[in-house]
């Protein structure tokens, strides 16, 4: 993934998209780094190229600022815990609450430069998070009486904390942008303060079922408050579910992400800046590539949507406005056999199953799933033998449950740990190249522990040494990128 500071690459790229009709309509997404650097996403985002009449006909579904859902879940990467965890862990949970309010009135004065009036700003936030201790008093009360099931009170307590921080940032760049003078238009999905049981999908319709597009820019809350639980099914990738809700009831003709890098032919902090270029266009499949790598241009389940609608996904760079970015359709193949992404993780493990009965049994591969499928473990790569199965997940998936229970089954279980590195592309089906990828490694002393492909072809996968994780993506991005 390519970073702010690289190089413009624009190769065959148009700049019509830039010259966008007063009637196209767009539903936009910008997440939560981006949101951070609230300057650029007003000029590049709201005003970069464009007259009064074609400020409108737009819908920006924002993330909370950076770091602001951690504090009140915990941190996505280190797992600190944030406020949900005091509720979680029967703690005291109010001082959380106050120094989160301290922490958002801070990011409201950070912004007094772009015209926010701090004072409006600061009420809304002490009036909104007043409102939710409420409710989550409520909830701690109904939890330490013993008489309901802590897992739903908890996802409910766990669904207030998340519609926080959107509502936050919503409110936000409305207040701003209505002090420049744009029309703009806060649509706030959280529900907070509506009883009516809506689903997630009904919401949204009555939300913008009075609004003309044509006359407003729409900011919009990343939570949306449903019967069904956004966070439930979805947990934190919530916000681009919600920009993929929104698209497919509006119909927009095109669908965008803002983010704070490009979708690059490899990781530039890998490989280099000048070794690596944004894509240009790829498919849905791809996507959902990058997705199981954990290198996500779109949450796989926000995907779908648009995939099964026929609207066109593009991946840009926040504070590379001019850029066209990536465009992610359904149909698309390129025109040339080639490698359009190599990438991959660090952070993955690898349970091989071996038993002398196997061979010739049927059903060994069902006994396997049907364990991980009763522990919750969802697996990236599989390889099997006469007597044997690997099966590769995600670190973070580990449980020891799992591994005692396939122990119990079979006559060996091995575990190690191990990254996986991938060539990607829409049409790479060529003569050679697999080959050419196997030396690349080979002449950097990689030994590939296993490796495999299905019969599209779409990603060729080599299971390699942890350590051994950056030197084959830079040995791959110079024989085959």
């Amino acid at each position: 993934m390519l970073k702010k500071g690289c190089a413009t690459i624009l190769g065959f790229f148009t700049f019509a998209f830039l010259l966008t009709p007063a009637t196209m309509l767009t539903v936009e997404k910008i997440g939560g780094t981006s949101m951070s650097a609230l300057q650029q996403v007003i000029d590049n985002l709201i005003y970069f190229n464009r007259i009064e009449e074609t400020f409108y006909n737009r819908v920006f579904v924002v993330s909370a600022f950076s770091g602001v859902t951690n504090l009140l879940l915990e941190d996505k990467k280190t797992g600190k815990p944030g406020v949900y965890h005091r509720i979680l862990n029967g703690e005291d949970f109010h001082t959380s609450l106050l120094e989160l309010v301290t922490r958002l009135k801070q990011i409201n004065q950070s912004y007094a430069p772009l015209s926010l009036n701090i004072a409006i700003a600061d009420e809304f936030i002490e009036l909104h998070i007043s409102k939710a201790q409420a409710y989550l008093e409520n909830l701690v009360n109904i939890l330490a009486s013993g008489y309901v099931s802590r897992e739903g009170i908890l996802q409910a307590a766990r669904e207030i904390l998340a519609s926080i921080g959107e509502t936050h940032s919503a409110f936000v760049l409305t207040n701003i942008l209505t002090a420049k003078g744009l029309k703009a238009k806060l649509v706030d999905l959280s529900g907070f303060d509506d009883q009516r049981p809506f689903t997630i999908d009904e919401r949204i319709k009555d939300a913008f079922s009075g609004i003309d597009l044509q006359t407003c820019v729409c900011i919009v809350t990343g939570y949306a408050k449903g019967t069904e639980g956004i966070m439930r099914e979805f947990d934190r990738g919530y916000s681009e579910v919600t920009f993929s809700k929104i698209a497919e009831i509006l119909k927009p003709e095109e669908a965008i992400i803002h983010k704070e890098y490009h979708l690059s032919t490899a990781d530039p902090a890998l490989v280099g800046l000048e070794n690596c270029k944004p894509v240009g266009y790829t498919n849905y499949d791809i996507a959902d590539q990058l997705a199981d790598v954990g290198m996500e241009a779109i949450h796989p389940k926000a995907s779908k949507p648009l995939e099964m609608n026929g609207i066109n996904l593009r991946i840009k760079n926040t504070f590379e406005p001019s850029h066209p970015g990536t465009l992610i359709t359904r149909s698309y193949v390129s025109a040339l056999k080639r490698v359009e992404v190599i990438t991959g993780i660090d952070k993955l493990m690898l349970i091989d199953v071996f038993d002398p009965l196997m061979v010739g049994n049927v059903g060994s591969d069902l006994q396997i799933m049907q364990l991980f499928y009763k522990h919750g473990v969802s697996y990236t790569f599989k390889a099997t033998s006469a007597n044997s199965i690997s099966i590769v997940i995600w670190e973070a998936d580990f449980k020891q449950e799992l591994i005692t229970d396939l122990q119990a089954a079979f006559e060996k279980i091995s575990v190690e740990k191990v990254a996986m590195v991938c060539l990607l592309g829409s049409n790479m089906d060529q003569p050679g190249l697999l080959a050419k990828a196997a030396t690349a490694l080979a002449k950097n002393d990689i030994n590939i522990v296993s490796a495999g492909f299905a019969l599209r072809k779409v990603n060729i996968q080599f299971l390699i040494a942890r350590e051994q994780f950056k030197t084959a993506i830079v040995a791959l991005n110079e024989a085959v990128g």
